[in-house]
């Protein structure tokens, strides 16, 4: 990693930084992760976990990261769950959901007063769940065909994990998007209603920060269109290959945060 470089990223102010292929996969943190974070609270930076997985509540994420090693307090995690929640809440304030989804975002909309409902529901909401199955779908498939709008929690069609990439909220969706001639409306990256918050969360100026991440397709696109400096990093999803397919590219490519580690001389 070259002067020029390093000087960039010693000099941002805030860090945008994904999760799932960036931090971790499943329960494995990657190389160089606590010393970058411990970078991050030595250096007085600003940073937000911004992750497009809806799975988990902040307080969860802090705890997952806690096992794994690193001590992070919940107020640097934003979701694509508490995205969708504020989004819900703006548009119909008292609303009821069908959600296909686990706790992280049924808590999420049990925040903002959004009721479960399976018979007659303002919105069907998907998020990723381990529970996906026949029926839910069927169910989901009805209700939206009855009238209620569609709506996830995020676009991506894959994820990474210990065990390689496996589909993602955007996949499940797929089939009652087929079924019913209706797409949904996807909240989270690269969705400007979801970038806004986070860089007003992160508490700086989009031109003092950068966005690490490992998909072209939400992290990257998200972060050319929010006006942040984009670091791909090949640790999740996207490869060197799958950057050519894409008519638009990062401005800088990392084998992961280990690169950053090393070219800060804190391994």
């Amino acid at each position: 990693m070259n002067e020029e470089l390093l000087e960039l990223i010693k000099n941002k102010k805030g860090f945008i930084c994904d999760m799932d292929g960036v931090i971790y996969h499943g329960n494995r943190l990657l190389p160089g992760v606590k010393e970058f974070v411990t970078w991050l609270y030595n250096e007085d930076k600003n940073f937000l976990f911004l992750t497009n997985s809806s799975e988990r509540s902040p307080i969860e994420l802090k705890e997952k990261l806690a096992r794994l090693g690193l001590e992070i307090d919940e107020s640097h995690f934003y979701t694509s769950a508490l995205a969708t929640a504020k989004f819900l809440k703006a548009q119909s304030p008292g609303c009821s959901a069908y959600v296909i989804g686990e706790p992280g975002l049924v808590n999420a909309l049990y925040d903002v007063q959004i009721t479960m409902n399976d018979v007659d529901p303002d919105y069907v909401v998907f998020g990723e769940t381990r529970s996906y199955n026949y029926d839910s779908v069927l169910r989901a498939v009805k209700l939206v065909q009855k009238g209620a709008k569609l709506i996830a929690t995020n676009p991506d069609l894959t994820g990474p994990t210990e065990d390689g990439i496996v589909p993602a909220c955007r996949a499940f969706v797929a089939p009652i998007e087929l079924a019913t001639g209706k797409a949904a409306y996807y909240i989270g990256k690269p969705n400007p209603l979801m970038m806004r918050t986070g860089i007003k969360l992160l508490g700086v100026h989009s031109d003092d920060a950068l966005i690490i991440g490992d998909r072209m397709d939400t992290d990257i696109i998200a972060g050319i269109e929010s006006g942040l400096t984009t670091f791909l990093v090949l640790s999740g999803v996207s490869t060197r290959e799958t950057i050519n397919e894409f008519p638009y590219r990062p401005n800088y490519i990392l084998t992961g945060i280990d690169e950053i580690v090393a070219g800060l001389g804190l391994q």
